[in-house]
């Protein structure tokens, strides 16, 4: 499955019991950057849907060089 397979994945249709759930995925935190990101992915099979133990978790990436805390701040300036 290509990664943009990957990322059109219905969560309203995909079956639960192919998803692996992000508990049982484990970094190596000795291994460089790149190598913990492929390992990552090797183990979650798709980083777009994956269940967080009972909940179907679907993520999409912005493109954009916001980090997550000035997204975060932002939000909370303008509440």
């Amino acid at each position: 499955m290509t990664l943009e397979e990957m990322k059109a994945v219905d969560v309203r249709t995909v079956s639960r019991d192919e998803l692996v759930d992000i508990h049982d995925v484990h970094i190596d935190r000795t291994l460089p950057k790149i190598e913990r990101i492929k390992d990552f992915i090797r183990q979650i099979k798709n980083p777009y849907v994956f269940k967080c133990g009972n909940v179907v978790v679907k993520m999409e990436f912005a493109d954009t060089d916001l980090t997550l805390e000035d997204c975060m701040e932002h939000y909370l300036r303008n509440r």
